[in-house]
């Protein structure tokens, strides 16, 4: 389950608190017992950018090719 990170608006205290992703619960301060808004952070996941291909060493698509061909290409038309 996600951990989320509050905001109280009353006094400013701030505090973690897990739910589901597709709840979206109204969050009273621990502290002051005021109404808290969700804080929108970076999150401490990971996200994997790019073709998820074998890495050949070869960057294809920028200063080499990775087939031969004088000017390089966008995607790798070897490994169709």
């Amino acid at each position: 389950m996600p951990v989320y990170e509050y905001k109280c608006e009353g006094c400013g205290y701030q505090f973690e608190m897990t739910h589901p992703m597709n709840e979206n619960p109204v969050v009273f301060c621990p502290e002051c017992k005021t109404r808290s808004k969700k804080i929108i952070t970076g999150g401490t996941g990971f996200i994997i950018k790019g073709s998820h291909q074998k890495d050949t060493g070869i960057q294809c698509g920028r200063e080499q090719t990775c087939c031969g061909k004088s000017v390089p290409c966008e995607t790798r038309p070897c490994d169709k």
